[in-house]
């Protein structure tokens, strides 16, 4: 039996549902999985799902998260490996989650995540690109320091989680980033979580597809 469910939306296109579900699974929590299909916007059917009325929510063993950077935290009780041993290395891990968090608003409204498609060149904005090579630094500065191939070392973790969808956007949109993090994008895909989460999204239904993220913009 779960100890509670996860609720999320179009994995096609959820980035935050990504990373809570991401979380859950690196954390080895049993919950059963609600998969919701998003319109773009606060759906009905969320909103009477989660109290925030967004995904990822999480109910577990009573707790209730409806935040992913709350869920990354939540699920670190249970798997304390999500974040760096050392302290130092742990403060830096969570300050660029919580940046990752916070902000690059140009990238995600220029490139948005639909990790089926492919539009290389495309959303190349100036303030997309700005958010690109700010990001494209965090990633060599944490690798350089690490030694890969994830961002604090040899095993996926909270950081990563945080980006993951961000390497989603970057696989879709191609925009030019150096080879560390083009290595370290390789290193986020091919992950077996990654991979099923791809795997997941191809077998969704096409009348889920929406054709705002279905095309570049012009």
């Amino acid at each position: 039996m779960a100890d509670g469910r996860l609720v999320i939306g179009t994995k096609m296109y959820s980035s935050w549902s990504l990373r809570g579900w991401l979380a859950v699974h690196l954390a080895g929590l049993n919950v059963e999985e609600v998969l919701i299909p998003l319109d773009g916007g606060r759906t009905n059917s969320v909103k009477d799902a989660t109290p925030s009325g967004t995904v990822p929510y999480l109910e577990h063993q009573g707790a209730k998260v409806w935040e992913s950077l709350a869920i990354v935290e939540y699920c670190a009780e249970f798997a304390p490996g999500l974040w760096p041993q050392d302290r130092v290395t742990r403060a830096a891990a969570r300050s660029i989650a919580s940046e990752m968090h916070a902000g690059f608003r140009a990238l995600r409204q220029n490139m948005p995540m639909t990790i089926l498609n492919s539009f290389p060149g495309q959303g190349a904005t100036p303030e997309a690109m700005a958010d690109i090579a700010r990001i494209d630094a965090i990633w060599q500065d944490a690798l350089a320091a690490s030694g890969g191939p994830f961002l604090f070392g040899a095993e996926m973790g909270g950081a990563d989680v945080m980006f993951a969808p961000v390497v989603c956007r970057f696989l879709t949109w191609r925009p030019a980033v150096s080879a560390a993090s083009q290595s370290y994008m390789q290193a986020v895909r091919a992950h077996p979580l990654m991979q099923r989460w791809y795997a997941e999204a191809e077998r969704e239904p096409k009348a889920w597809r929406l054709p705002h993220y279905e095309a570049p913009k012009a």
